[in-house]
């Protein structure tokens, strides 16, 4: 490890304008970073501690529920407000890792942690490490991609994320150019557009709160993940349904490509009429899924997906509803 500069700014400016310096990180909880320091995978000059920057609250603010992103996933997982009207969020929130890990993780944090492939992880090159191609193709890939994949077959990691994307949340963004509002379902881009990084973040960005919309809470919620030891893991897929009061569903997978996947707004709205019987809703979860591509190790995904997705539309649009 080389020599580095830690620094733990109390204020805002100060964070982003040691965020824009070159080579520096920046530091929530520490869950990711450490680990991608220990590997090699990044070797700062300057670590910017944002615990004491960015706001850690859990408010109401206009027509949004707002939540800094220095807030810790245990705290998420069990506020009253969060799990009575984001239940989806809440629940996401309590999926993650082991409880010592929701005890340090930050949302913005786990927000932007990185894939936990063990190809790039390991030093390979590829595509993320600015390489070409993927090795998990002709490798091991059973926890891979099924859609939205190439040149990078990485998944996205963040459980919060997935119920973020479901409830229309927005991040605000700042920088030491200003600050700016982005919706959870464009912060994050395909391996085709970039293999090697996955928010659409520029250098010295940081997420500073996220909103959750007010038309979005309440109504059904759930977070369903799908893990291979059944707990303190990451999701093969999971799955973010959400029936608002209004009767609208918003129905997003995890584990299953680059970024959260939110299923067709046409099946949605099928979902959301309400009335199916099984024979309708089987074809909708399997016209959810046409565009799979799964690899040889990784079409279990697409079974496990389906039975998620029945099970929320049954739930939502079920005839005996």
């Amino acid at each position: 490890m080389h020599p580095f500069q830690y620094v733990r700014p109390r204020a805002l400016d100060d964070a982003v304008a040691a965020l824009a310096l070159d080579a520096s990180v920046a530091l929530g909880g520490g869950t990711d970073l450490l680990p991608r320091w220990k590997d090699g995978l990044t070797a700062p000059d300057t670590v910017v501690d944002l615990t004491e920057a960015l706001p850690s609250t859990i408010s109401t603010v206009g027509d949004a529920v707002v939540i800094g992103a220095a807030a810790r996933l245990e705290t998420l997982a069990g506020d009253p407000v969060l799990v009575s009207q984001a239940g989806a969020f809440a629940q996401a929130c309590a999926a993650v890792g082991t409880p010592a890990l929701r005890a340090m993780g930050t949302l913005g944090g786990n927000l932007l942690q990185r894939p936990r492939c063990w190809y790039w992880r390991s030093g390979h090159s590829c595509a993320k490490s600015g390489g070409t191609g993927c090795p998990a193709v002709d490798g091991e890939h059973q926890y891979h991609a099924i859609v939205e994949a190439g040149p990078c077959w990485a998944v996205h990691p963040s459980d919060p994320a997935v119920a973020l994307v479901a409830l229309d949340a927005v991040a605000v963004i700042a920088s030491a150019s200003g600050t700016r509002h982005v919706p959870m379902a464009e912060l994050y881009g395909t391996s085709a557009e970039d293999a090697t990084r996955e928010a659409r973040l520029a250098p010295g960005e940081v997420i500073v709160e996220v909103r959750i919309p007010r038309a979005m809470l309440g109504g059904r919620q759930s977070y369903t993940k799908v893990m291979q030891r059944g707990a303190w893991d990451f999701a093969l897929v999971s799955l973010a349904a959400v029936q608002q009061t209004n009767g609208d569903v918003r129905l997003v997978l995890g584990g299953v490509g680059p970024r959260p996947w939110r299923v067709n707004a046409s099946i949605e709205e099928d979902v959301a009429s309400g009335g199916l019987d099984d024979d309708s809703i089987d074809a909708l979860a399997e016209r959810a899924l046409y565009d799979a591509t799964p690899l040889p190790g990784t079409a279990y995904k697409v079974t496990q997906a389906r039975g998620l997705l029945v099970a929320a539309m049954r739930a939502f649009g079920g005839a005996a509803r």
